[in-house]
C-alpha cells in the first residue's frame, strides 16, 4: 500500500490511518508526500518519500487552496497571513 499525500502538517490523521491499515497486515505500507512541515516529525510518521521539507507557513497553489481559492496557481507559494488571519 502506498499512501500519497499532498502535504503533511501535523501527521496526526496520517498516524491514525497508518495504525488502522497496519492492523490489516498489508505486505508493505509506505508514505509519499510532496510537502512536509516540521510538526509532521512529532507524530512519528515514517515517510519513505518526501518531495520538499517546508517551513510552517500556509501554502497554496498547484492543487492546494485556501477557501477554494488559489488552487489553480501553476506553482506553490506561501499565503500572506493577512489573507487568513
Amino acid at each position: 500500500v502506498l499512501i500519497v499525500e499532498d502535504i503533511i502538517d501535523s501527521g496526526l490523521t496520517l498516524s491514525w490511518l497508518l495504525k488502522n491499515l497496519e492492523s490489516r497486515r498489508p505486505a508493505s505500507l509506505e508514505v509519499c508526500t510532496l510537502l512536509r512541515k516540521p510538526d509532521a516529525v512529532q507524530a512519528g510518521v515514517p515517510m519513505r518519500y518526501v518531495g520538499f521539507d517546508i517551513s510552517d507557513e500556509f501554502v497554496v497553489g498547484y492543487g492546494l487552496d485556501y477557501a477554494e481559492r488559489y488552487r489553480d496557481l501553476p506553482y506553490i507559494g506561501t499565503l500572506d497571513p493577512s489573507v487568513y488571519a
